[in-house]
């Protein structure tokens, strides 16, 4: 038999099993949740108040978001934002991320005006991703996988970029507790790829450990940054009238 006919038969097979979704990860999902949904439940249900007391609108905010193989599916989150948000300023905040090697800061991190008055707690903390446990339990995500994207950032993917969809994408996964904004975008996409490549319940596990130290360093870097863009008026003498404010550097 030719070798080099084995030598491709063997990859096709190696290809076709990193594309197929093993039914230790859906048993990994669901043996979590059941685990957590004591905690877990009743941490939504007050989210979900807070929300409802402090802002005009529904509880949770959906959109659409390119899951396993390139498939559409409807992602769930807690709305952190006032209803009717303009999505193109995130768009355009993105795309400059996606053209340049700077790290994927979220756009919040410097104030948005759009974030309702508990959002920006939930977004640093993660906790409006929590809705997302409705699309683990259908099927259309993983509690470990790369990050599901928004159509308008599929349609500039380069074809070696949309191997990460040969698994399904998760609530967590390897570039969320490997810096995750200190990243840069091509940062991202190879490890996401890193994961798909080598996925296995060990890795998940680690994953999943891994991921509540992640997070403290999340909350940690937000609220430095937060007190690096803090304003300060440093007044200066303007003859005999007052005081005039000195314009305020940034540092980072």
């Amino acid at each position: 038999m030719n070798r080099a006919f084995v030598e491709t038969c063997f990859e096709k097979l190696a290809a076709a099993d990193s594309v197929q979704v093993p039914l230790w990860k859906r048993v990994l999902d669901v043996a979590c949740f059941l685990v957590v949904s004591p905690l877990l439940i009743p941490l939504m249900l007050l989210i979900a108040l807070v929300i409802r007391m402090s802002s005009v609108g529904p509880v949770f905010f959906r959109q659409e978001r390119m899951g396993y193989l390139g498939r559409r599916f409807t992602c769930f989150k807690f709305r952190s934002m006032v209803v009717g948000a303009d999505s193109s300023v995130h768009q355009g905040h993105l795309n400059r991320l996606i053209g340049s090697n700077l790290p994927m800061t979220k756009m919040d991190s410097r104030g948005d005006p759009r974030l309702i008055s508990c959002g920006q707690m939930l977004r640093v903390t993660a906790l409006d991703e929590l809705p997302q446990i409705i699309n683990v339990l259908r099927g259309e995500m993983s509690l470990v996988g790369p990050r599901p994207c928004i159509p308008y950032e599929y349609e500039q993917y380069l074809p070696w970029q949309k191997e990460r969809f040969n698994t399904l994408p998760g609530l967590t996964g390897l570039w969320q507790v490997s810096g995750k904004n200190r990243t840069t975008f091509t940062e991202m996409m190879d490890l996401d790829i890193a994961y798909v490549r080598r996925k296995s319940l060990w890795l998940d596990l680690k994953i999943i450990l891994k991921t509540v130290p992640a997070l403290v360093v999340q909350v940690r870097d937000a609220q430095r940054g937060r007190r690096h863009l803090c304003v300060c008026v440093e007044p200066k003498m303007v003859g005999a009238t007052g005081f005039e404010p000195v314009t305020p550097t940034m540092s980072r």
